[in-house]
């Protein structure tokens, strides 16, 4: 007796809500969700294709990005992602997180420090809640997501909620969120 194949193809499993941090408009017909790492330099690679992305296609897509940081390999990452919340919660999120993309090599807690008071946020009060682990939940509960909607590693993208196989090249990019965009 055989038994069927069974192919499983992975989906997005957290849907997009306002609680996400997005770019782009809200209805835009092409959703491109990002589980990256701020200490990746692959994501740091990534992070400068999705800001040409977003400019050539304004209208087409929105981004959302969600942590998965990778802790093991990556000592700085969960801080990062913890000073990106910090700042969220101060409506500095994707200041932040480009500050982050945009200095990988300086992730340590004193260049942290320097960078939140670069972009005017009080950087004692929030080196004391990352301290305390204020925002944890938070970026533990995208790393679960991720792993649910079948997430190994970074950066990992998801398009209208199924995995981007492709490269994140502009023109691969582009060219798949013209596709959705039309779908």
């Amino acid at each position: 007796m055989s038994t069927p194949l069974q192919v499983t193809v992975s989906r997005l499993r957290v849907p997009v809500t306002e609680a996400d941090h997005i770019r782009g408009p809200v209805d835009a017909p092409a959703t491109l969700v990002q589980y990256g790492d701020y200490q990746c330099v692959h994501c740091g690679s990534a992070h400068a294709v999705l800001g040409e992305v977003l400019r050539q296609r304004p209208e087409s897509v929105r981004l959302v990005f969600r942590h998965f940081p990778l802790i093991n390999v990556h000592p700085y990452a969960e801080d990062a992602a913890e000073v990106a919340e910090a700042a969220a919660a101060r409506g500095s999120f994707w200041e932040m997180h480009d500050w982050l993309f945009e200095h990988q090599d300086q992730l340590d807690p004193v260049h942290l420090s320097l960078g939140m008071q670069q972009l005017g946020l009080p950087a004692d009060e929030i080196g004391e809640e990352v301290a305390g682990h204020a925002y944890l939940d938070r970026i533990r509960g995208d790393f679960v997501g991720a792993i649910r909607s079948g997430v190994n590693a970074t950066p990992t993208f998801f398009l209208n909620d199924f995995p981007h196989d492709g490269s994140y090249t502009i023109a691969d990019l582009l060219a798949a969120i013209d596709k959705a965009a039309s779908d």
